[in-house]
């Protein structure tokens, strides 16, 4: 059964009807939203359910989309956050992957002005490869660009999405070997994105990084994931009651190949090993359960079922 991310929006009211379905197909809930009288349910689901899902929807002023980013957590690198390297669409980019269901983290490489100073030291290497991807933001030169990415994307293992202001044609040139993805004409600006041709890039930086992610999700499935993440932050919910009183809006933050728990590693990861998922089989036996460098939180990486012969 293959699970693909989608959001439902409907009326708050008999809701309910749809969020049984889904669990009654298999699929899972990853965050659920409450805005006035509407409620947005962020979702996994079964491929070949969706329409099925549609059809029950209509009735109750539902609708269906397709959210390519749901269940995913984006690293959303600058290169500095001073005044002299004003970097307002990291801000932007950032909240617009979280509308369209993606959980970002801002991650700020603060060195100093100009290409003469340029790092990524070790804690800032370890938070970026704890996400699925990262979207590098660089300036408008491309020998600056040239000059810092060798540096910057040094032991970087997820795949890169870099936006600069040079054209992509230009960044695919400039930058060896290449990474992932690209997006030009994306610079350094002392506003917001607001106009109409700033919104048109957004919206070319969001299909690069789905583009992306969909090259990663078919590369796990070559050798599926022993479980899948989203059932496991369900029953982490069942079995670690804490997490419930984690005052973040993600508590338990899925990601494509495992989850973020948000509670202290020394005093929780062996309780999440011992999480039980059915026939006697724990957490600890599909997945390394691993200790933060974002905080004092506990990180999940659900092993495929190559290394452990499992799939639950």
């Amino acid at each position: 059964m293959t699970l693909v991310p989608v959001t439902y929006k409907g009326g708050i009211f008999q809701h309910d009807i749809v969020v049984d379905l889904i669990e009654d197909l298999g699929g899972y809930i990853v965050q659920k939203h409450i805005i006035a009288q509407e409620v947005v349910l962020q979702c996994f689901v079964p491929r070949e359910d969706i329409e099925l899902i549609r059809q029950i929807s209509r009735p109750l002023f539902g609708e269906v989309t397709d959210s390519p980013l749901v269940g995913t957590e984006i690293a959303i690198v600058s290169m500095s956050l001073e005044i002299h390297h004003l970097p307002h669409p990291s801000c932007d980019i950032a909240e617009y992957v979280r509308r369209l269901g993606a959980k970002s983290n801002m991650v700020s490489l603060a060195r100093g002005p100009g290409k003469r100073i340029a790092g990524l030291n070790d804690e800032e290497r370890d938070v970026i490869n704890e996400h699925d991807i990262a979207v590098y933001l660089m300036g408008n030169f491309e020998t600056c660009i040239e000059y810092k990415m060798p540096t910057l994307r040094r032991g970087i293992e997820v795949p890169i999405v870099l936006c600069g202001g040079p054209d992509k044609e230009v960044l695919e040139r400039i930058i060896d070997p290449p990474v992932e993805g690209y997006v030009g004409n994306v610079g350094r600006f002392m506003r917001r994105t607001k106009e109409a041709d700033e919104l048109a890039k957004l919206d070319e930086i969001i299909d690069e990084i789905t583009r992306v992610l969909e090259k990663k999700r078919e590369e796990i499935a070559k050798d599926p994931l022993s479980v899948y993440p989203a059932r496991l932050m369900g029953l982490i919910r069942e079995q670690i009651p804490e997490i419930l009183d984690v005052t973040s809006p993600t508590p338990l933050t899925v990601q494509i190949a495992g989850l973020r728990v948000k509670l202290p590693y020394d005093t929780f990861a062996e309780r999440v090993k011992k999480v039980a998922i059915e026939d006697g089989i724990t957490l600890g036996e599909v997945a390394e359960v691993l200790p933060s460098r974002m905080r004092d939180y506990v990180i999940v990486k659900v092993l495929p079922f190559s290394e452990t012969n499992i799939a639950v």
